[in-house]
């Protein structure tokens, strides 16, 4: 009988090694090593090329289709793919635990299935019952939505031949096991093999295919990066597990942009859309309250107005302590900086506390005057008027620079009733003859603190 042969994968990255290691020389990851069974390797095939074969062609001689799409009818998710799941196409959904990935998938496949096309839902975690209550609180019926708790690969493929469905839904890739690989389910070997197939499934038959992936306690997705380069899109769900609003965001997507963002909030009945964001995380802003201002960003295309809230207290310790919630804490630590060596706030004492509100976290650059005023109206003690919006970046001179799509911050600040609004002057000539709200363009940071806390 002929000795197995065995080696020792990556679960992180794939390494392959011999034998065990603690440590992967890799992605320098620890204990991530698992001894799968080595396949054996077959005699290479020598392809002869015929007129049948695929050739190289030029590619002027190419003529471009554009995709086919069908709406989701969730038009947040639909701006997020980038005007709709494109058929044909593989879409990977990751997120936290108990974020909202199964409950918007069940709403997808809800509406896709009303408008008459076939809808195929996979579950390697759940029964059927267990769906079908999930489906009912969802107020889920329909004669086109078809359950099948399986997670064998050989089995799931037979019957999508039968059912033939337009959409599919795997929940998760990680519980999907193919019976040719002597492995266990969610081992590296198994994820490719599993989105390597549903891939194969749909191109060749044009099923448009949406997969869930776990994440790692860092925040990535599970498996190998392999997986994020397989499929055409990769969405990202965010949110605070106890707060209600949730953000969908592209990171990857063959077919449309990657700086969209879709909002939702969680209610009874499952994901709500907010089409309108912006009014409903500034609906509760505290009025002649220190340390809360409202700040304009865009995401994507879309302008969205935030409250920033700023705390600043004395020290009780030795060392003052900083926290940020929503924003990048090394950002944070060099506006303060400026703060202190441009304006000349002795903040180096004060324990300075920053959060957006609605747990939503922005990177966006134009979120720096917000910032910073902020903390100057906290430490000074002096509130800042209710309808002042700002935006803009900080330079460690302390100037402030430009941002993008200004036009589209200002037409959403005058919707939503805002007199004044704090810009870059380096924007104004672009907008200085806009009607309905006062447009204050400003140098430096000096000067748009003295504008913003004089009222």
């Amino acid at each position: 009988m002929a000795k197995i042969r065995t080696k020792y994968v990556c679960q992180s990255c794939g390494y392959e090694t011999s034998k065990w290691m603690g440590k992967c020389p890799e992605c320098m990851k620890w204990n991530s090593f698992v001894e799968e069974i080595e396949e054996k390797k077959t005699k290479k095939e020598v392809f002869i090329i015929d007129k049948s074969s695929s050739q190289p062609v030029s590619i002027n001689s190419i003529v471009a289709v554009k995709e086919e799409r069908f709406t989701t009818d969730i038009e947040e998710l639909d701006r997020v793919l980038g005007g709709g799941i494109v058929k044909g196409s593989l879409v990977l959904v990751g997120g936290d635990p108990g974020i909202g990935k199964s409950t918007l998938l069940m709403q997808v496949s809800s509406k896709v299935a009303n408008t008459n096309k076939k809808v195929l839902y996979i579950s390697g975690e759940e029964s059927e019952s267990q769906i079908k209550m999930r489906a009912s609180r969802l107020g889920v019926n329909s004669q086109n939505l078809y359950i099948f708790a399986e997670n064998n690969l050989s089995i799931i493929e037979a019957h999508l031949e039968k059912i033939n469905p337009e959409l599919i839904i795997v929940d998760s890739i990680q519980t999907v096991y193919s019976p040719e690989i002597s492995s266990a389910p969610g081992t590296v070997s198994q994820i490719k093999e599993g989105t390597s197939k549903f891939m194969k499934i749909s191109k060749k038959m044009g099923i448009s295919t949406f997969i869930v992936g776990h994440v790692t306690k860092e925040g990535a997705l599970a498996g190998p990066k392999l997986l994020e380069h397989m499929v055409d899109t990769v969405l990202y769900f965010e949110g605070e597990r106890y707060n209600s609003y949730r953000l969908v965001r592209a990171v990857k997507n063959r077919f449309g942009s990657t700086n969209e963002l879709g909002v939702f909030e969680m209610k009874d009945v499952g994901l709500v859309e907010l089409t309108n964001p912006s009014q409903v995380l500034i609906s509760e802003k505290p009025k002649d309250v220190s340390g809360s201002v409202i700040i304009s960003t865009v995401e994507g295309t879309r302008p969205m107005l935030l409250e920033l809230q700023a705390l600043v207290a004395p020290t009780n310790f030795g060392m003052a302590r900083r926290t940020s919630t929503g924003v990048d804490f090394n950002r944070v630590a060099l506006l303060l900086a400026v703060l202190e060596k441009r304006i000349g706030l002795q903040i180096q004492n004060q324990d300075v506390y920053i959060n957006v509100v609605g747990g939503i976290k922005i990177n966006e650059p134009s979120i720096d005057l917000g910032i910073v005023i902020a903390v100057a109206s906290s430490f000074r003690n002096i509130p800042i008027a209710s309808d002042v919006v700002v935006t803009g970046e900080v330079g460690l001179t302390g100037e402030i620079r430009a941002v993008s799509y200004i036009e589209k911050r200002i037409a959403e600040c005058k919707k939503l009733g805002f007199k004044k609004i704090v810009i870059p002057r380096n924007n104004y000539e672009a907008v200085k003859d806009v009607k309905g709200i006062e447009i204050i363009p400003v140098d430096n940071l000096r000067q748009a603190i003295n504008i913003v806390l004089r009222g």
